[in-house]
Parts: C-alpha cells; structure tokens; sequence
C-alpha cells in the first residue's frame, strides 16, 4: 500500500469526484468505517464523539449516528456555535444525525455540565481536524484537544491524531500539542506519519476508499506492507489446484548441532503454503530434521568433519536444483570455511529465486563485492541481514546502520542487484530500482533464535508459488507477463471502478511492474510473519515465546489478513 503524501490524498480525493465518487458518498464510507474500527477494537457501551467544522468532523457525525445505530450511548460534541458553522458535506451529516449535539464555541463551554459528562465515556473519538491541517493547533481547538487528552477514556483519532501534520517522516518535536491516541483509523493511503511518526502504541488501520493506490504514482517511492498485498499474492486456492501451483521450496541448510534452523525455514514454507519443501542438509542431521514433521522430504550431504556440509556436495546440490521453485540457503551452514566456499559457489550460479539468510550471508563478509549480480545469477535474489549482518556486509558500526535503515538496505538493493529484507522494529524491504517497503507488525518477544528461519522459509514459499515457467528453470506454470497481468486482474476484479491496463500496455513498463512483484511477494511475507508473531505473543508473555509459536501462529495470521480484506479495514499494526 501507497505512503502518500496529503496532497496526495486530497488529489485522489478529487479524482474519485471525477469517476462519481462525490465526497458525501466519501464521508458515508468513511464514518462506517470509523465505527467499525472502533467496534471492531475495543469495548465500550458509552462513547463521546469530538467533530470539528470540516470533513474531519463530518467523519465523525457518521461514526456517532452508526454507533447510535448499534445500541452504544453516544454523544457529540461540535466546535462551532451552530449549524451554519459546518463546512461542506459536514452540515448535510448532521441532519442525520439521531442525537442533539452540543455545541463549543468557546474554552468555558468545555467546562459545562454537558461537556464534561459527554468527556467521561469509556471512548472517545477525536474528529477535529485531520487531513490538509498543518500545525500548531491555536485557539478553541487547542484546549479541545487539552481536554481530550486528559479524559479517562480509550481516544480513537479519525485519519490523523489532531495536531499531527500527516507528512511528517519522524516523531513530532511537541506530541503534546496533539491528541494522544490509543488508536488510529485513517483514509486512502497512510500518510508519512503514520508509518514513521510513532502516533501511538495501539492500532493503525487504513479504509481504502479510493482504489487503485498500489498502482499510484507518488513522491515517496515507499510502501507499507499490510493484508491488501497479502491478499493479492495468495488469492484462495482454486478447486483442482494441486501441490505443484503452490511450488517446490529446497532448504540449503543446517550442520552438526543445528539441524533445528533447517527445520525451522522448512516448516515456515510448509506453513506458508508451499507445496512441497526438501530439506538438503548433512548427512549426520538428516534423520534429525526428519523427525521434525513426516511433511519434509530430506537429502544427506557429504559433510567435513565438523559437521557442515562439504565441497564435495556440490554436484549433489545442483541435481538438486531441478524441479524445484525457490532455494532458502543459509540457515544453520556454520562459517566453517569449505561450507562458506560452497555458499558463494552456488550464489554465483544459481538460476533460481534465493534467500540468502544467517550463514549465508556471513559467508560474504568480507567478500561483499562478490554478491553482485552475474550473467545467470538467480533471477530474484533476496538478502535477509539482521542489522549486525547487515554491518558486517557494508563494513559499517551496527550503529550506523540502524540510524539509517532505509538508506543502508537501499544501498545494498542497488549494489548487490538484490532484494533486501534488513530484519528488526519495523523491518525494510528495499528493491534495486529504488522501491521500498515499511512493515509494521511484529513485537520485541520475536527476538529469539529461530525467527528469521522461520521468515526465510516464508518469503520462498511467497516466492515459489506460481512460479513456474516465469523464464526461470524448471517447473510450469504462469509465465512471468501472464503472473503480472494476473495480478492486476485480481485488482479489476476486485474495485470496478478501476481504469483497466490491456496486457499490451504492460510492455512498455514490464521490467518495473515484474521487479515490483517480485518485492511484494517478499514484503507480503515479511507483514504476515510479523502478525504471526504478534498473535504468539497473545497469551504469553514476551520472553516466553519460541519460533515454534510463530509457526503455529501463520494460520491465524491468514484468517486475520482475510477478516480485513472483508471488512475493507488494513492494519498497518494491531
């Protein structure tokens, strides 16, 4: 999903005018969707509603006569001193509106009987202003928010927290000139601040009214992973569907004392819909990741002495290559020189997808210059550093790195001719032709060995599916062109209203759209991983969860991911 900027937005806005959507229909859509947020996150039987003159506020009077609707106790507070006050759209929603509002006008109003009786409900939405406002919030509006934000109750902001401008790329200087929110439901596309503003602990959700936004142009280049992209890369299964849609994965992974790594990136494969996952690994661990789930097909390898596997496995690998979709190399290899020597072999020379992942990558440290694309090289190659691996790729302090996420996983996209997962709060996808990916989900109690095994089986079953035939070896299936004009399709099916692109008017863009894809796979599965982990930290506390729990958690991640897409509401995070 798009960032956009608010002009942005507003253009959008007065786009869908244009194709008749009229912004009354807009503000329907809107405040339903404020009221199914709110139901859908929190409990509540009383809620006061807080509208300001404009849209914003229009929002809100929907929201308020919803909620009416369905039983809750609603009150409304409006600041202006009367009807012919609201701008717009705004005054025909208050003719609807099933409850006599009251009305501020002034600081001493907030102090009525009323008002603060309406300030003490179990919720409160804040409806004052929202998208086209800059700061500082001056006047009545600034004591409204004031008293927002000393109300007892959860606080939901509609588009924006007010006093937050949306195109800011950082935590606001004075958060204490806006509204404090528990939780935030915005419009269209989310806006800069919303992905990189720290706006709120609680959940950020996006209602798209406007479709098409995966397809807008926009200044930033940046995209936020949600259930939208999910959907899009795993439509549901048709009827005669067989295991062969879903892609064969090959696991590159494991030594002596680590056969639960390749394990752990098979099973997340499995999991994530692959249909068939091999696991090739050492000979002594074989029976060992076996054991793990009678799923796995296995394959031994001539080993050194240590355990990892040998030189002399080489031949073996690349049989192993044919027929399969996708390869995960890395997790568990060890830096024992001869296994790292094999690594970069096949790195070299691999005519398929790849995630490069744990030793994989440390086989290259030192050896950056080697990981640059080669005539032949796989046709998608997917680095996934932590910020440590990522330090020691580009010779840079962890510090550094981390004070520059988006900047260093864009540095090596483009110098490595890869797509790079750069793992940690708030995880970067970063293409080579400059595209980038923010994901939201994901919690702190991921941070135990094991996780980004998981996250690597998943982007190569992300990956696998479909895949076939696209000029990759091996394999039938959708080619390339047909996998992109297939997923436009599902986008014309989905919103009518769309302007259609014939397949014709793909070639000129084909690379882009195809490179753009590709990324998306990986974003879908990097936010699906993140809400898998969100939903095992449910029920226990931090320390306690495993990356077994994140396996067994992906099923829910699916049915949470299509509860949004049916109700039209895309968390950023929950």
């Amino acid at each position: 999903m798009r960032i956009l900027f608010q002009e942005e937005v507003r253009q959008l806005e007065r786009d869908a005018e244009k194709h008749g959507l009229s912004e009354l229909v807009l503000m329907e859509a809107a405040g339903t969707g404020v009221a199914n947020f709110c139901l859908q996150q929190y409990e509540f039987n009383t809620v006061c509603v807080v509208c300001g003159r404009g849209n914003n506020g229009g929002d809100g009077l929907v929201a308020a006569t919803a909620l009416q609707a369905l039983g809750r106790e609603v009150s409304v507070l409006i600041i202006a001193k009367g009807p012919d006050e609201l701008k717009g759209s705004a005054g025909k929603m208050l003719s609807h509106l099933p409850i006599k509002p009251i009305w501020i006008s002034k600081e001493s109003d907030l102090a009525g009987r009323a008002a603060r009786e309406a300030l003490s409900a179990e919720l409160i939405v804040d409806a004052v202003v929202g998208t086209g406002f800059k700061p500082p919030l001056k006047g009545l509006n600034k004591h409204v928010v004031d008293a927002i934000n000393e109300c007892p109750g959860f606080v939901v902001s509609v588009d924006l927290p007010s006093g937050i401008d949306g195109d800011i790329s950082e935590p606001p200087e004075e958060a204490e000139d806006a509204v404090m929110a528990d939780g935030i439901v915005t419009f269209i596309a989310p806006r800069p601040a919303h992905v990189f503003g720290n706006l709120c602990s609680g959940p950020i959700a996006v209602h798209e009214l406007v479709p098409a936004t995966p397809l807008v142009e926009a200044k930033l280049q940046q995209n936020v992973a949600t259930a939208q992209d999910l959907a899009m890369i795993f439509p549901p299964r048709a009827d005669d569907a067989h295991k062969g849609d879903f892609g064969h994965v090959l696991v590159i992974a494991g030594s002596l004392g680590k056969a639960g790594a390749a394990a752990l990136s098979a099973l997340g494969a499995l999991r994530t819909g692959a249909g068939l996952v091999t696991v090739a690994c050492p000979k002594s661990i074989q029976s060992t990741v076996a054991g793990f789930a009678p799923e796995l097909m296995t394959e031994g390898l001539e080993e050194t002495a240590e355990g990892t596997i040998a030189l002399a496995a080489q031949k073996r690998i690349d049989r192993l290559l044919t027929g399969k979709d996708a390869i995960v190399l890395g997790p568990g290899l060890s830096q024992n020189e001869e296994t790292s020597q094999v690594i970069r072999q096949l790195v070299g020379s691999c005519p398929l997808p790849l995630i490069l992942d744990a030793d994989g990558l440390n086989a290259f440290a030192g050896k950056y210059g080697e990981l640059r694309p080669r005539n032949g090289s796989a046709p998608i190659r997917v680095l996934t550093p932590h910020p440590g691996e990522a330090a020691r790729l580009v010779d840079l302090p962890i510090k550094e790195v981390q004070g520059n996420r988006i900047g260093i996983a864009k540095r090596i996209a483009v110098e490595t001719g890869s797509c790079v997962v750069l793992k940690g709060w708030r995880t970067v996808v970063a293409d080579p032709i400059g595209e980038v990916w923010i994901n939201m989900t994901g919690n702190a109690a991921m941070a135990k060995a094991g996780s980004g095994d998981v996250l690597s089986g998943m982007i190569a079953a992300a990956l696998a599916r479909n895949r076939g035939g696209i000029g990759w070896a091996g394999g039938s299936g959708l080619s390339e062109f047909e996998e992109v004009n297939s997923l436009l399709e599902q986008l014309f099916e989905t919103d009518p209203d769309l302007e259609r692109i014939e397949p014709h008017e793909l070639e000129p863009n084909f690379d882009l759209l195809s490179s753009a894809l590709k990324t998306q796979k990986v974003a879908a599965a990097v936010h699906l991983h993140g809400l898998a982990g969100d939903f095992a930290r449910i029920g226990q506390t931090e320390n306690s969860v495993l990356a077994s729990h994140i396996l067994r958690c992906i099923s829910d991640a699916f049915s949470n991911c299509e509860e949004q897409v049916e109700t039209g509401l895309f968390y950023l995070s929950k």
